[in-house]
């Protein structure tokens, strides 16, 4: 599989690097997207030095997959781009999580909900991840009708 990351370059990037790594992700060409200011230096991943590429070169690409976590602005403009190319992209910003066009997808509880015609896929953020796959189990097993919930990050 070709894998972009774009926003490899920030916290969340790298961590995605780590845990494909971690997982043993099959990866066969790996392509490092951030912004200009990062273009051109070295990233390992795997004992592997990879260059980073700018967005635009990366279109001239052919990927399978973009892993986007480079903001919503970002997102808005560059993942429709990718799958007009034919790449599935799965967003990591806010900007598609409520769009009624792309599907909100926690792979454990409603990934099936996917369809091959599904380029832009949006996932919930890190705290709603987290309380959604707790909940899941209990909602079915008792139909959980109301949770009040406050989350404080930085």
């Amino acid at each position: 599989m070709k894998l972009a990351i774009v926003g490899a370059t920030g916290m969340v990037g790298r961590e995605m690097l780590e845990i494909l790594s971690e997982r043993k992700f099959n990866i066969t060409e790996l392509i490092l997207v951030a912004s200009a200011k990062s273009c051109g230096k070295q990233v390992l991943y795997n004992s592997k030095a990879h260059e980073i590429i700018s967005l635009e070169e990366s279109l001239n690409k052919d990927i399978d997959l973009a892993l986007f976590s480079a903001g919503g602005e970002i997102s808005s403009i560059w993942a429709p781009k990718f799958a007009e190319k034919g790449c599935k992209v799965i967003d990591n910003s806010s900007f598609w999580r409520m769009n009624v066009e792309h599907k909100l997808i926690v792979p454990e509880i409603n990934g099936k909900e996917l369809s091959a015609e599904d380029m832009i896929i949006a996932n919930p953020n890190c705290s709603t991840i987290q309380l959604v796959m707790a909940l899941a189990p209990l909602h079915k097993k008792f139909c959980v009708k109301r949770v009040v919930v406050s989350t404080y990050q930085s």
